[in-house]
């Protein structure tokens, strides 16, 4: 249970993998994304 093995998320950011241990951070959509996205679609 360390650096060796592949199920725990030591091990994970030892070999530099992802998974359910470990997931991968998604980047959030900020206000002023959603805002202008939300522009676009109104105008005419």
């Amino acid at each position: 249970m360390g650096k060796g093995d592949k199920k725990t998320k030591r091990g994970k950011i030892h070999r530099g993998t992802y998974g359910t241990r470990r997931p991968k951070i998604k980047k959030r959509r900020t206000v002023e994304q959603k805002i202008n996205v939300d522009n676009k679609a109104t105008a005419k």
